[in-house]
């Protein structure tokens, strides 16, 4: 599987630290760790300006109070701010040893960079208004933001915002990321993400964040049907297959043929086009993988021709229109296919699933859990999910690609990374971050075909 880290729901993050806890760390120890591994960013991003710290009454408030005794000695000015007194043992310890004043309101301070440690992950509702007011005035009176673990108003476990949420500077999760760290709409308030170790055991298992999967050249041996052949079926708007074959072409496999219903008018030289029907084309013993569903049209004739997809047996990515076609009883039994729902295709899936509302987070894997797909939900906040359990936040890519055409592409990168092998998780893996390579090398204002001019840079980048 892909380089990961794990991500933690708030009850795991408290089981593994009760685990530290009973392994013999004393909890004081722990909010040390947290608040001084957090202080060290801040002081680099203060530089010796004023830091404001806003503590909360409970443990996050505590390391917000760590935060600032550790400022305060590296001589950096602080303010420390608290509506409420201290109200758990390690908070009331954690003040009592920052041993300097606090302030019970903002009043007129002002200052570079404003530390928030009012909640963490311990928040379930939104602030109450005069929390909310304290915050709103002190975020106005500072030119930075940086939360400690997770901004006010964030629900941690689904990414959803309880109430206002402050854009911040730097986010510094404590421990484990959460899920809220790379879940919109919560992520898109983040800013620098960065992770403060504070000695967690290793974790297996459970959701994680996909970091790296590294790409190969091919073996010395090779050639372009050992690397893979690819079958890019086309329908009714043949552009978009024809996208996706473009694509296909520079993802690893060695050789793309497009099986169109209709050929289109430009090709280029080096793409097969077999236009035989579809049956007799599919019947190519060398096809490695098989994509299905860019410009397919959603009417009898599409529907047709997904069917005689499937019924080839061979690894397929299912994508855009094939998505809207298709039924549960189509797929039963398959683990060699992938899906690649935007948010309106993967709410179409689940209805058709059986899948009740809830985060996307929870909505993806249960459809890859209940269909056996490996399912790749895209957009800015990108999951992939398996039938066996796996389940990855990727990292994001650049709001740039929120253009037409780019999901053909990357349909075409995954069946490429399919048809070379890959199982279906590292190739969506893998796919994904050639897309995102891609897409940030070609900076602003770019279209699909400006992507697909950047994969073979983007493809050697990773290698």
């Amino acid at each position: 599987m892909p380089m990961s880290d794990p991500i933690l729901a708030v009850a795991q993050m408290r089981a593994a630290e009760q685990q530290l806890i009973d392994d013999g760390t004393d909890v004081h120890e722990l909010m040390r760790r947290a608040g001084q591994g957090a202080a060290a960013w801040v002081w680099r991003m203060a530089a010796g300006r004023p830091v404001t710290v806003l503590c909360g009454p409970g443990n996050n408030g505590g390391d917000g109070y760590v935060l600032a005794k550790w400022l305060r000695a590296k001589g950096s000015p602080v303010c420390v701010i608290a509506l409420q007194p201290p109200r758990t043992d390690a908070a009331r310890r954690a003040a009592e040893l920052y041993g300097g004043p606090v302030q019970p309101s903002a009043g007129d301070i002002s200052g570079d960079i404003l530390v928030e440690c009012l909640f963490g992950t311990g928040q379930n509702r939104p602030l109450d208004v005069a929390t909310q007011a304290l915050l709103d005035h002190c975020v106005a009176r500072h030119r930075r933001v940086v939360a400690i673990d997770l901004p006010a108003n964030v629900d941690a476990d689904s990414g959803a915002l309880l109430g206002p949420v402050a854009t911040q500077a730097m986010t510094l999760a404590l421990g484990a990321w959460k899920p809220a760290h790379w879940l919109m709409p919560a992520a898109m308030h983040m800013g620098l993400r960065q992770r403060v170790e504070i000695g967690l055991a290793p974790i297996t298992g459970g959701l994680r964040l996909a970091l790296s999967d590294p790409l190969n050249a091919p073996a010395p041996d090779a050639h372009k049907y050992t690397r893979g052949m690819v079958g890019v079926i086309g329908g009714d708007m043949p552009g978009a297959a024809l996208l996706a074959a473009k694509a296909a072409m520079h993802g690893g496999a060695g050789y793309v043929k497009l099986l169109p219903q209709q050929t289109p008018a430009v090709v280029p030289d080096a793409l097969v086009v077999d236009t035989k029907p579809l049956p007799h084309a599919l019947d190519d013993p060398r096809f490695a993988a098989l994509l299905v569903g860019p410009g397919l049209g959603r009417g009898d004739a599409a529907l047709e021709r997904l069917a005689k997809v499937l019924a080839a047996a061979r690894p397929t990515v299912i994508d855009a229109d094939a998505l809207h076609l298709l039924e549960p009883g189509m797929v039963k039994g398959r683990s060699d296919l992938v899906v690649t729902p935007h948010e309106g295709e993967l709410a179409r899936l689940c209805a058709r699933f059986g899948i009740p509302a809830g985060s996307k987070l929870a909505r993806v894997q249960a459809l890859s859990q209940v269909s056996g797909l490996t399912v790749l939900a895209k957009g800015p906040d990108t999951v992939l999910a398996a039938a066996d359990g796996y389940c990855a936040i990727l990292p994001p890519a650049t709001p740039w690609l929120s253009t037409a055409g780019t999901g053909d592409v990357l349909a075409g990168l995954l069946a490429s990374r399919l048809a070379t092998g890959a199982a279906p998780v590292r190739a969506a893996a893998q796919a994904s971050r050639i897309h995102a390579q891609a897409a940030r090398a070609s900076g602003a204002a770019w279209n699909a075909d400006g992507l697909v001019k950047a994969l073979p840079a983007a493809y050697a980048a990773l290698l």
